[in-house]
């Protein structure tokens, strides 16, 4: 069986609305996700969970362009969702695009019942 993955890209909030260096939870049909703002003001989001024991990311520290998870300090990649050093794991990217208005947009599966994958 073949499954054909269309993107919906959905605004869910003003750059502003994100701290720098820091963090904002957006509830999906697909899950909870985390937007991260570096300091050089560049936005990533990811699933809202820790490849390694679940925690929060979006309540995490974030540095440079990653984030470190606040229960185990697994540091997090925000590119690519993959795990820092030693540690093995990688938590789901979503394509996100904040455009000239400042409005951030998050691409999302136009299935709404898929769930962003563990």
């Amino acid at each position: 069986m073949t499954t054909h993955t269309h993107m919906n890209f959905v605004k869910v909030c003003k750059l502003e609305d994100i701290p720098s260096q820091g963090a904002r939870r957006i509830e999906t049909p697909m899950g909870e996700v985390a937007l991260f703002k570096t300091s050089d003001g560049q936005v990533f989001a990811l699933r809202n969970q820790c490849p390694h024991k679940h925690g929060p990311l979006s309540e995490g520290i974030v540095h440079g362009h990653a984030v470190t998870c606040p229960l185990h300090n697994w540091v997090i990649d925000l590119k690519t969702g993959e795990a820092m050093g030693a540690d093995k794991g990688c938590t789901p990217k979503l394509p996100v695009d904040v455009c000239r208005d400042g409005q951030v947009y998050l691409g999302l599966t136009l299935d709404t019942e898929e769930k962003i994958p563990a």
